[in-house]
């Protein structure tokens, strides 16, 4: 956790809750209060639930799991109860719960058991996935599978280093989502031509659930050789919205000349959670351009 004075924090949780500031700045702060974390900066991220932007909330949930803060427990799970939420933000809190959620605890298996059966498929295979990764880590506590890109990831990665075996996993549809996942994550570590066109296929392959999360790793890893099979997914109105979110998301991470191109194209989608994925994406290619790049903490000087 950063050591930063609490009128800071106040200044950069007013611009998260501030719906008049631009978007783009909004995610900055949101990002920055990740960074320095703890009761206040877990505070001002609970009041911005009430936004109706479902790309903001969606992001909200996500950096309260890689928090890992217990204190954002109840909030996930009242974000992940509210049917009222969008599908895309139930499933971030679901997951974000798997990523903090304390082995042993029952009252949170029993929650995450009541929703793996919830009508909307993508909130119901991210509990599943989340009991999955609380079970694996009761088996495995001595191991912390720390990311490579520092990041708590919904599985840990597949011990398998074959890229051909890896690949013949992520893309089988018979296998259950929980080794699928773990084949991603083992492809996004290897980090190679070989395996990055593996993750590339996966965008072709299995429910909205996998395919955005195959998106996200790509964001990771940041490969030009990934573009243009993003920008094929991103392109494709019949893809779920957050697979196209998060291709738009990948494409900012990569940053290119030809990013910026492909981005604004998609400013006015129809969709408002691509409309501002490309938005927030665009910022990234900006800062990721900068010299003084640095997007996570750009507010401390607020």
């Amino acid at each position: 956790m950063l050591s930063v004075p609490e009128d800071k924090i106040n200044a950069i949780g007013r611009v998260l809750n501030d719906p008049k500031r631009p978007l783009k700045e909004r995610f900055r702060a949101l990002f920055t209060l990740k960074n320095i974390g703890g009761n206040t900066s877990i505070g001002y991220i609970k009041d911005c639930f009430m936004d109706p932007s479902a790309l903001l909330k969606h992001e909200l949930a996500y950096c309260l799991g890689q928090m890992r803060d217990k204190e954002a427990l109840p909030i996930l799970l009242q974000i992940l109860e509210d049917k009222s939420q969008e599908a895309i933000v139930r499933h971030e809190a679901a997951e974000a719960v798997g990523a903090i959620a304390p082995i042993g605890d029952n009252q949170i298996r029993e929650t995450l058991k009541k929703y793996s059966q919830d009508t909307v498929v993508e909130v119901a295979e991210t509990c599943q996935l989340a009991l999955q990764r609380i079970s694996w880590f009761e088996k495995n506590c001595d191991n912390d599978c720390v990311s490579p890109y520092n990041s708590v990831d919904p599985t840990p990665p597949s011990q398998e280093e074959d890229v051909t075996r890896l690949r013949a996993i992520l893309l089988d549809e018979n296998e259950s989502l929980f080794e699928r996942y773990r084949a991603m994550f083992a492809l996004r570590n290897l980090n190679s031509d070989a395996s990055i066109s593996a993750l590339c296929d996966g965008l072709k392959s299995g429910g909205a659930l996998m395919r955005h999360e195959v998106a996200f790793v790509l964001g990771q890893v940041a490969s030009p050789s990934s573009v243009t099979a993003l920008t094929a997914a991103l392109g494709d109105s019949s893809q779920h919205e957050m697979v196209r979110h998060e291709c738009a998301e990948a494409l900012g991470a990569v940053a290119s000349d030809e990013c910026f191109t492909i981005l604004r194209q998609y400013l006015t989608d129809e969709k408002r959670v691509v409309r501002e994925s490309c938005e927030i994406a665009l910022d990234m290619c900006e800062y990721e351009n900068s010299p003084e790049f640095q997007y996570a903490n750009t507010l401390l000087k607020v």
